[in-house]
């Protein structure tokens, strides 16, 4: 009896495996662009205009709890043909409680709303015992929160239309004893979870350095053929610890890295590198040379010029 339980075991687990990798192929197909990868810069009402008036821009990132009142530039933006991606920030993935029934649900309508190719989230938690921290706070890398992180996962994606990307966050402390490598932790939850991978290469440099890391061995250390799109940021360095603020210019490690990163990435099934700012806007031709800059780091061509 216990032989034959654990064949039908293995059949389900390989079923399993083949449901997940044929859901990753149908996923990166939907996120195929008729010009591959390219640059992008996340949506916020303080430089709409700068946004829309970029020529190439061909898609672009929303915070998804600002989608209960949608702002007609950015609904303009989606009918003219740029790829909307809602970016949720308040799921709690990692949480020891499920994922909120009604933050998934608007999820999904936000999703629905921009016409969107795919949503993201982190791999953090927000929340606990009814207190709301105000921050992304990391998960511990232990067996118990790939648990959870999994649990949340699916019950996400059950109500998802397109494919969730998760987004490993930086982090100003690490919990003790953890039992996964941050690569490690990754590969075994996008390999539970079918998920795709965010991957912020601000996030990667700001861990490395305050860990004492080379961020290019971190790097390649992450399930790269799982990446579904990019984020590139600014910080700067404060009490000893460097701070990924999204309110600074993107440093020269970091653009140097987006370039080892474009190196080891597959051209195929992503959408590209998009530039985060959340304050201290500044006016827009220092953008536009920003996101010149992470063009030229990833080889790619100049979203702030018309194509010849």
């Amino acid at each position: 009896m216990q032989l034959v339980l654990l064949v039908l075991l293995q059949r389900l687990l390989l079923l399993q495996w083949l449901v997940l990798r044929r859901r990753r192929r149908l996923w990166r197909m939907t996120l195929q662009t008729t010009t591959g990868p390219t640059v992008g810069i996340g949506w916020r009402p303080e430089i709409a205009e700068f946004v829309a008036g970029l020529p190439g821009l061909a898609f672009t990132e929303v915070i998804a709890e600002s989608l209960h009142h949608p702002d007609p530039e950015l609904l303009a933006l989606r009918d003219r043909g740029v790829r909307v991606v809602p970016h949720g920030v308040k799921l709690s993935l990692g949480g020891a409680e499920e994922v909120d029934p009604a933050r998934v649900a608007h999820l999904a309508r936000g999703a629905a709303l921009v016409a969107a190719p795919l949503v993201s989230e982190h791999v953090a938690f927000v929340r606990a015992g009814g207190l709301e921290a105000g921050h992304l706070l990391p998960v511990p890398r232990s067996r118990a929160a790939l648990a959870a992180l999994t649990r949340n996962i699916a019950l996400t994606t059950a109500e998802l239309d397109v494919p969730l990307a998760v987004e490993p966050i930086a982090a100003l402390f690490d919990w003790p004893d953890d039992e996964y490598t941050e690569g490690e932790f990754l590969t075994e939850l996008l390999d539970r979870t079918g998920a795709l991978l965010l991957l912020d290469v601000a996030n990667v440099y700001a861990n490395a350095r305050n860990r004492g890391q080379d961020p290019v061995k971190v790097l390649e250390s992450f399930p790269l053929e799982r990446v579904a799109y990019c984020h590139v940021a600014g910080g700067m360095e404060g009490d000893g610890l460097y701070h990924d603020t999204h309110t600074d210019p993107v440093p020269s490690e970091v653009l140097a890295l987006v370039g080892e990163a474009e190196e080891r990435l597959s051209p195929e099934g992503r959408l590209g590198y998009l530039l985060e700012r959340d304050g201290g806007y500044p006016p827009g031709h220092v953008l536009a040379a920003e996101l010149d800059a992470i063009a030229d780091a990833a080889r790619l061509e100049r979203i702030t010029r018309r194509a010849a």
